[in-house]
């Protein structure tokens, strides 16, 4: 015997709750709630025990207050696009990064690139090949 459902106050593929949970109700916002008067004397505590040599507390500091650069690479200007193969175009670039025209995280990011348009190109391809096929096909 097949047990009956009861009906639902809402409709299909609507939010039981459209309202959704209170913001700052959950256990993550209570604990901060909880911590954030004795925030000062924690961030005491953490700023004197990396002064004594604390190196997990200097960590802790120095990530949240100094977060570590990351490189800065100028605009390549003038600088000419390979052409030929898509090997020869790569081999080119890695040439260029030996001679310090372009710096090697742009090169990634030019090779990078010359991989993608390799794919639209494969994909451009492969499409006209396969509409060639179906009007081949379609005709006979």
């Amino acid at each position: 015997m097949a047990r009956a459902t009861p009906p639902k106050p809402w409709q299909p593929g609507q939010s039981g709750n459209p309202k959704g949970r209170p913001p700052g109700r959950g256990q993550s916002a209570q604990f901060r709630e909880a911590l954030a008067s004795k925030l000062p004397e924690v961030l005491q505590a953490v700023v004197r025990a990396a002064c004594a040599g604390d190196m997990q507390a200097a960590k802790l500091v120095l990530d949240r207050c100094l977060p570590a650069l990351k490189p800065l690479e100028a605009a390549i200007e003038g600088l000419a696009l390979p052409t030929g193969t898509l090997t020869q175009q790569a081999t080119d670039i890695l040439a260029s990064v030996s001679r310090g025209e372009v710096a090697p995280g742009q090169a990634a990011q030019l090779i990078g690139a010359i991989g993608a348009v390799a794919k639209i190109a494969e994909f451009d391809e492969l499409s006209a090949r396969i509409e060639a096929l179906e009007k081949a096909h379609a005709n006979t």
